[in-house]
């Protein structure tokens, strides 16, 4: 029986991530399909003339649209009508702050020039003596940073994730001594947070060679770290 135990915990560790992944993008194929596939011309879609559904066809033709629409805004016409459009919207009284929102977002996340998110660091929160895991966002700008200026304040932006859903949390302003920033990846920072602590990363780290440090110890530091 305690065999048995072992094989079924062993099976579930390996099959548990395999399947919730499989499951996830699955989930998100046939979502996107359902939403473009009505919008695809019956001569082009293979489940007009095929006895089974092809799934991935929404998500192929959605690719290639977006391709498409960012080629076109590339040039003159295209900004010329996009910044029509976004002027059509910005006059429209909710419609103008749900858009605005949404844009700086798609733009902080997706554009390359951004460094969002791409250092985690540790600071004492809620009170000190307790640590957190943030992620470091930007440097204060604007009314905040010069509010916070004038309390000779050198801050930075973070977000604190909540466990297990890293996806919500809190924006913090900390003074740039009191951020701790790890050696570790935002991803492995991320694992860490979903787990509760049960993952950690594996870290190495190579002693430094002093009086208190022999020789050996050294090797075998550096040996350990390779």
């Amino acid at each position: 029986m305690t065999r048995l135990r072992n094989y079924f915990l062993t099976g579930l560790v390996i099959a548990g991530p395999v399947g919730i992944t499989a499951y996830l993008t699955w989930s998100i194929v046939q979502w996107i399909d359902g939403w473009i596939k009505p919008l695809i011309p019956g001569n082009y879609n293979p489940d007009t003339y095929l006895p089974f559904p092809v799934p991935g066809v929404g998500l192929i033709v959605a690719f290639f649209g977006l391709v498409v629409i960012g080629f076109l805004t590339a040039n003159i016409a295209g900004r010329t009508l996009v910044s029509y459009g976004e002027s059509l919207l910005g006059r429209m009284p909710v419609v103008r702050n749900l858009h605005s929102g949404l844009k700086q977002i798609f733009e902080t996340i997706l554009a390359e020039r951004s460094n969002s998110f791409k250092k985690a660091a540790i600071i004492q929160y809620p009170r000190p003596g307790l640590w957190a895991i943030v992620f470091i966002a930007t440097n204060a700008r604007g009314e905040v940073a010069h509010k916070l200026h004038d309390y000779n304040e050198d801050v930075t932006a973070v977000f604190l994730p909540t466990t297990p859903n890293p996806t919500s949390g809190f924006l913090l302003f900390v003074p740039r001594d009191e951020v701790i920033e790890l050696d570790m990846t935002v991803e492995a920072a991320a694992k860490l947070v979903i787990s509760a602590g049960l993952v950690s990363p594996e870290w190495d780290k190579v002693l430094p060679l002093t009086d208190a440090t022999t020789d050996a110890d050294a090797k075998r530091s550096l040996e350990t770290a390779d």
